[in-house]
Order: C-alpha cells, then structure tokens, then sequence
C-alpha cells in the first residue's frame, strides 16, 4: 500500500475541460467514434456516420395522386362545361386508386368527383385537365443518389420513415460511446437491497448512467467496490482492459481517510486534475490511464449528477459528432438574496413561477446531498466566478429543466409546509392537464411577507394568536400584501408531540419536556408560534428546552430526527409520526389556510384550484388522512 497522498487543488472549470481535450487529442480519442449498420428498426436516436444517399427514387413511379381515372391531357382539351367529352375505358381513360402507377401513354388524373357515368363501357368530363395533374411524378420526394440525411444527425421517427421510403432497411450510425462506471464506498448497497443502519443505497450509478444513454451513450456498472485501494486499482485495471471509452469512479473523489480515487489514477496513469471550482461537485478527478480517459465523480448525488451535466454528456455529444446540449436559458428575477463562493461557478437549484408578468426564481435547498432539489427544480442557475452572489430582486440566468409554457402555467405556494398540498397537486395536474402547483417551504409568516413582496400566488398558512385566540387573520393584517387578501380553509388538522415508539421518556405533555432533547421548527414556522404559546400557558422558557435551538424545515424532518434518536420529541402533525411508526399526543386541531389576494380570485388559475380544493373527491381523500379534517375545506374565512 502506498503511503496516502492528498491532490487536492480547484481549478477553474474551463481549464478542467481544456486539459480533459488537451489528454483525449494526446490519446488520439478526441474524435467522433466509426460507424456501425444498424437496422432502421433499431437506429431512433442513433446519429449518421456519413451521408446518407437514395437507393431509390421516392416515388420510383408516376403514380396517381387521388382516386379517379388516369387520361391524357391532350385528350381532354375539347371538354367543356357545356359540352361533356365522353372517355371510353380501357382506352381513353383507365380507373385507378391514389398510389396506383399510371398507365402507359396518361399524364394527368381525373379525380372521380368530377366525372359522370356516360354507360357501362364511357365516361362523362365537364373540364380538361393539365398534364400532370394530380400526378406525383417519380422522384418528386426524392430522387436516386440524392443526400437525404447528412452525417452527424440524430436520427428521428421521420428520418427512419424517408430511409425506408428510398431504399434502405439500415443505416450507418456512430458507434455508441462505451461507458463503466465503478461505484465504490463500503457504506453503500445495490438499490435492490434493503439498507441496515449505516448504509446507504447506492444510486448515482443509476443518475449517470441514464445520462449517458438519453446523451445516446452506452453505460454499464460493475460491482460496489470497498473503501480499499488495493480493490480500486484492480477494479480500475479491469476497467481499462475492457476496452470502454470513458470510466467514471464513482465516490472516493475528495480529500478523506477512504478517498483513493486520485491516488489510484496517479498509480496507473496520469492524474491531470483534482479538484474543480464549481459549486456543487469541486472534487472532481480528470485522469488518463491507457489511453483511456477516467473521471473521479463526487459522491454527493447533485454534485454527481450536476459533474454529468458539465463534463460527461458534453464528452459523449463529442464522441458522436454533436455539438454539446443547448440548455433553453432564460432570466428571471431572485426572491431571495444567494451568497455565493467568490472563486467558484455556483449553481443553484430554483424553482419558477410567472407572477404578475415577471419570471422569479426561488433558491432551493443547496445541500449536495439533497437529490430532491433536483427533482423540484425547474432550472439551475448559473453565478459566474468573482461574483459574491445575487441580492434578492437581483437578475439570475437559468437553464430550463422544464417546458418554458408549464412554468408559465405554475401556481405557487409559499409558506408553511403541509404534506397534503402534494396531494391537492395531484388532483390539480389530473383534473388540468398542462397545469400545476408548486409549494415551497418558508414558513408561514415567510409566506405571508412572499406575498407581500410579490413572490408568490398564494400563501399557506396557520399561525395561532394567543391574545385573539384566532389563526392568520391578526397576522395576515400585519405581514401580509397592502391590498385586500381572502383566507380560503386548506384543512383542520392535528398537531401534536412527535416521540418515540413506546415513549420511553413517558411523556404526556408539554409540562413534560424539561430534561428532554426537543427537535424544534425554524423560526416563522407556525408550529414553532404553537409551541411557544404553548410553552407561556405552562410557564416554560425556552432556555429550559434542550435543543431548543435545533430547526428542522418541515413535519417530517422532526419525525425523523426524532426516530433517528437524535431528539425525545419534536412537535408536528399526527400523519408524520404515524408515517415512521412513532408515537403521537394530540394537543391542537388548528386551521391551515391559503391567503391568496382577492384580485386572483377569478384568474383561471385559482378557480381552477378552486374547483379542486372544494370538490367532492379532494375532500373526501383529504379527510381520510390521519390527523386531517376536511369539512370546512374550500370555505372563506369571516374575518
């Protein structure tokens, strides 16, 4: 075993990709890879190798281009309006069907339309016709030896349908980039198994691979390798001798006591980068062993799928003899102020939604980690290097990941979170299609002041009041938009202490939780305002609360650090903890609300929600969760 060696050192990411072009032209593999046939039933997708050129002309015949009778138009000239021609069959004027080939010696066809049965052996014409006249002449479509396709092209439904119609029943496609991909880290199990305490499933491998193949590359995993360098090296020995074009290694990329990713390649080959300035994804490993190009993917899933995006579709498009994928980029205005690390490209996953005629971009969470930002995503924002960030109002560039045209179409919700807004989704995308809601988590009074500034279509909510003893209403009035707002009842639901199964600390109530580990909400949340009014009516500090200062962002997160042990309780809703098996006390039925101001009301949006928040079917799923009750669901609030 050698001795650790730690090479470690941002570069900026288009000096990454320079050395990455630099090794590939050094190896010779910076071309695009030789053709191959493929059958046309086989070749969607695929991109020509070379031109592609009519075996045959497409008609290969003059053909009859509606149903009717075949003549010359020479001998229709006399044919009058006032005067028929009479045609004999067989000999004048010959039947015949659209595709039909024309009969020797006729040019031109008379639709059947037009003609009147003279008898049984003529026919009667009002009008002469031009020489081919609904006639497709040979070759109209295209002609033997024609270029029908040029090389470098992906291959489309109707490229496949204009190769068949001229000719051919294959096509010489580029070879498909050959991609193997080493997952390694002791932690981590095969999706198919289920994961003890300590380990993870493994699934970049899953993320990059169906990156590849959409690119129009070829991918294959091997086997989860340990935290072992000996077993790397071999795995990346084995690799190499299999002849791909690209390995990917995934995990083992940074600077830690199990990271062996950079010293395997170094040990094999040439270590040419170790360490990008991009933001997620910095410890990526550019090397070259046997001529054969390996990238050191991080571990994180979004900085791996994001290390994709930058480096591995792009090299893929090139193998094939694509330019590299156009992303549909767009501006929009930031809702919130993103710091961002001066010396790196940073990326950030947002949201987006059309309010009020502007395109605005709401930051979602950044962790690396957190594969769900990408899956919510509907863009990722660029901040170029030597920028500190962008204020809130500020000017993002964004690349698309969804239809610009369903953007447009989102309403969003900002505020508290509640897991049953997923479920009104549902009923909005299935009962309008084309349309959708997106709900993002800030807290109820987050919400509130969202709507204010103009960020948000609607604002859920439900923050109690003690000196009122009323929910949103006292808030609203003092958080919400300068213009008249309507609370509509989302749901009653349960909230309540969070413990672990059994409760073995035998709590009853919150006169109980001094000397308990307590999971809290962030500030703003309106289960933390419920909390600390409780914690008054039992004349509680929150000094006295351990882990007080611990936030969590929504139900159930509490649920799950308190099931993970990390706290004894946490407060939130009934269907969280029945969701991970804990046990639940009730203390409250509150209102949940969404605020949206009156002058949305009859946008066809918010009827749209509307009609589905006060339908019997959304209503009658909604109240058969645990914890909810939808009887007021869909009702203004008197205010």
């Amino acid at each position: 075993m050698s001795k650790r060696r730690i090479f470690l050192e941002d570069i900026p990411l288009e000096e990454a990709r320079a050395k990455l072009q630099a090794a590939l032209e050094s190896a010779r593999k910076a071309t695009p890879t030789p053709g191959e046939p493929v059958p046309l039933v086989e070749a969607l997708g695929r991109v020509t190798a070379e031109p592609v050129r009519a075996r045959l002309s497409s008609p290969h015949f003059h053909c009859a281009a509606m149903d009717g009778y075949a003549v010359s138009a020479a001998a229709t000239v006399s044919a009058r309006e006032t005067q028929a021609l009479s045609l004999r069959l067989g000999v004048d004027a010959f039947p015949v069907n659209t595709g039909d080939p024309l009969p020797e010696e006729t040019n031109a066809v008379i639709m059947i339309e037009n003609v009147n049965q003279g008898d049984e052996s003529t026919i009667l014409i009002y009008a002469a016709v031009a020489p081919w006249q609904h006639v497709r002449l040979m070759g109209e479509d295209m002609v033997s030896t024609e270029t029908v396709l040029q090389i470098n092209h992906q291959l489309r439904p109707v490229d496949l349908g204009a190769l068949a119609g001229c000719g051919h029943q294959s096509v010489t496609a580029r070879r498909q980039p050959r991609v193997q991909i080493i997952p390694t880290g002791s932690e981590l199990v095969a999706a198919h198994e289920r994961p003890k305490r300590g380990q993870l499933i493994e699934y970049n491998s899953l993320i990059l691979s169906s990156q590849i193949r959409e690119a129009g590359g070829e991918a294959s995993a091997t086997d989860i390798v340990g935290d072992d360098e000996c077993e790397l090296r071999r795995a990346l020995t084995d690799g190499v001798a299999s002849a791909p074009d690209l390995i990917l290694i995934l995990s083992g990329s940074s600077a830690g006591s199990h990271d062996f990713t950079a010293q395997a390649i170094d040990a094999l080959g040439e270590l040419l980068v170790h360490g990008i300035a991009v933001r997620p994804g910095h410890p990526v490993i550019i090397g070259m062993v046997s001529g054969v190009p390996v990238i050191g993917v991080p571990g994180y899933p979004v900085s791996a799928a994001l290390t994709g995006e930058l480096f591995i579709v792009p090299l893929i498009r090139q193998w094939l003899g694509m330019a590299p994928p156009e992303a549909s980029n767009i501006e929009a205005v930031s809702t919130q102020k993103i710091a961002s690390p001066l010396g790196d490209d940073d990326f950030v996953r947002v949201a987006l939604a059309k309010i009020d005629g502007r395109l605005q971009a709401t930051p979602l969470q950044r962790g690396a980690g957190v594969i769900t930002s990408l899956v919510e995503a509907d863009g990722l924002a660029h901040i170029p290097r030597f920028h500190e960030g962008v204020d809130r109002g500020g000017t993002l560039k964004v690349s698309l990941y969804q239809p610009l045209r369903l953007i447009e179409q989102t309403l969003l919700i900002m505020g508290s979170h509640d897991p049953m807004l997923d479920l009104l989704a549902t009923h909005f995308r299935a009962r309008f299609a084309g349309q959708r809601i997106v709900s993002v988590n800030v807290g109820s009074l987050g919400g509130l002041i969202a709507l204010r500034r103009g960020e948000a279509h609607l604002a859920g909510c439900h923050l109690f009041h003690p000196e009122s003893a009323t929910y949103n209403v006292p808030y609203l009035q003092r958080y919400g938009p300068n213009e008249p707002v309507e609370l509509v009842t989302f749901a009653h639901r349960e909230q309540g202490l969070i413990l672990p199964a059994g409760n073995p600390k035998g709590i009853t109530s919150v006169a109980d939780l001094r000397g308990a580990r307590y999971i809290n909400r962030q500030r703003g949340a309106g289960t933390r305002l419920l909390f600390d009014h409780l914690l008054a009516q039992h004349e509680i500090t929150a000094d006295e609360i351990a882990g007080y200062e611990h936030e969590e962002y929504t139900h159930l997160a509490v649920a799950a650090a308190v099931a993970d042990g990390i706290g004894d309780c946490g407060m939130g809703l009934r269907g969280a903890a029945e969701a991970l098996g804990l046990d639940f006390i009730g203390l409250v039925w509150e209102r949940f609300d969404l605020a949206i101001p009156q002058r949305r009301l009859e946008t066809d949006a918010v009827q749209a929600l509307l009609e589905v928040l006060r339908g019997d079917a959304f209503k009658r799923e909604l109240g058969a969760q645990s914890g909810y009750r939808s009887d007021e669901t869909g009702q203004i609030v008197s205010k």
